[in-house]
């Protein structure tokens, strides 16, 4: 066998058991379904459906709107509506690992006004804008995991944005139990 060969033969050995041992190491732990982050995936069972949490009429309903028409959908769900207060904005956030914690830290960061509330016997919290009598918020726990938060805006006065949350919270919990 001439050298030239021989160093062939020798590279493609080397090169062979390089790649053998490599694949060859154990890795500790315990093997899941791509997807699933580690944990059981039931913390994600609504994704697609996290917007229909309450029907467009009963949205429109709890915040005194004639109607209301849905706006952009994806993590943070939107609907704008029309009724004799005006025009109404309304939010709606669900986040299958947050925390009322969380919520309320990141409220006192853009200096929101707080308060702790209960809806339906869950911990929540109401928050509003200061100086901004016409918005307000509600967060509490979700019935499954994580927490959810509707947040309502009028652009002019009449109806009382906290209780049209709180209503819309309650009927969360109601539907999605």
């Amino acid at each position: 066998m001439n050298a030239r060969r021989w160093s062939a033969a020798l590279a493609t050995v080397l090169t062979t058991g390089a790649l053998l041992t490599g694949c060859t190491r154990t890795i500790e732990g315990r093997a899941v379904p791509e997807g699933v982050g580690g944990g059981t995936g039931a913390e994600f069972t609504r994704l697609l459906t996290e917007c229909d949490a309450v029907a467009d009429e009963k949205i429109a309903e709890a915040v005194g709107a004639d109607y209301v028409y849905r706006g952009f959908f994806g993590a943070i769900c939107r609907w704008d509506g029309e009724g004799p207060t005006g025009v109404v904005k309304v939010t709606f956030n669900w986040f299958e690992t947050g925390s009322l914690d969380h919520e309320r830290a990141a409220a006192e960061g853009l200096g929101y006004e707080i308060e702790n509330t209960t809806i339906e016997g869950r911990r929540a919290l109401q928050m509003r804008r200061p100086g901004d009598p016409l918005s307000c918020g509600v967060s509490s726990g979700a019935s499954t995991t994580g927490i959810f938060g509707w947040w309502v805006q009028y652009t002019s006065g009449g109806a009382d944005p906290c209780e049209a949350a709180a209503t819309l919270a309650r009927l969360t919990l109601n539907l999605s139990s």
